[in-house]
């Protein structure tokens, strides 16, 4: 079973070049720790929302996609959140890199909030890709939603075993609620998805101050999280918007089947 890292990174809004330096050190930190795959957050080059997403996009290949290629060729799969130029569209983009350096896998977010699709086109397609693990699934954010919890139920029925999402989780300043409070409102869908499907969820946010656009002000608070295929937490990251943090779990032997792995 895989040792995954949670990569709860501080992504600064429309820094791309210091979100970048920040993610490849999670990377590094994380096949230090002998971690198999590392999990970086949505959008973590320039904050999910970001104004200046419209000039500072790149397309998936150019030097940010190269700069994470080249960091899991030390041997760890990455799954990434990005901001994808193609065209004249924006799109909100997790990508699985394998530790040879060649993306596996390419997934342009569906269930983009209101707030987000002036900015963002949705994605139309699901897609899964073989790992030693079984096959793998990188959905992102609200795409996990229990409102439209049929996508991840879609890769449940092609066989997925492993869902890996990059998310950006975020409240309003002066928010009070608890952690264990506000990941109830995840565990929901992933225990669904992980009792009815028999596959474990991955779900890692970022932390920090949103800077621009609709949520300008509201606070990433972490919280990463891993649910098994029992519907139960087998590992979490600490809450709050300066939580920056690398979390190494360890996935028990027998704890996931591995029936689909790797063909």
């Amino acid at each position: 079973m895989p040792r995954i890292a949670l990569g709860q990174i501080e992504v600064q809004w429309g820094r791309p070049d210091t979100n970048l330096s920040r993610a490849l050190w999670a990377v590094d930190q994380a096949h230090r720790q002998r971690a198999d795959i590392v999990v970086l957050p949505e959008c973590m080059d320039l904050g999910w929302l970001a104004p200046g997403a419209v000039t500072q996009a790149e397309p998936l290949g150019g030097k940010r996609t190269q700069a994470l290629q080249e960091a899991a060729r030390s041997g760890i799969y990455v799954v990434a959140g990005l901001t994808e130029r193609s065209g004249d569209r924006v799109y909100n983009t997790a990508i699985l890199i394998n530790p040879d350096g060649s993306v596996a896998l390419t997934h342009r977010k569906i269930n983009e909030l209101p707030e987000g699709q002036e900015l963002y086109t949705r994605g139309t397609a699901l897609t899964a890709a073989p790992t030693p693990w079984g096959l793998a699934g990188i959905p992102i954010c609200a795409d996990n939603f229990m409102e439209s919890i049929a996508l991840g139920e879609a890769l449940g029925c092609m066989g997925v075993r492993w869902l890996f999402s990059p998310c950006a989780w975020a409240v309003p300043p002066g928010d009070t609620q608890s952690q264990d409070e506000y990941l109830s409102y995840w565990l929901t869908p992933y225990a669904h998805l992980a009792q009815s499907y028999g596959m474990s969820v991955v779900a890692v946010s970022n932390v920090g101050v949103i800077r621009g656009g609709a949520w300008d002000g509201w606070h990433c608070i972490g919280s990463s999280v891993v649910v098994g295929p029992d519907g139960r937490e087998s590992g979490r990251a600490p809450y709050g918007a300066h939580a920056d943090a690398l979390v190494v779990v360890d996935i028990p032997n027998g704890e996931q089947g591995n029936d689909d792995a790797g063909d």
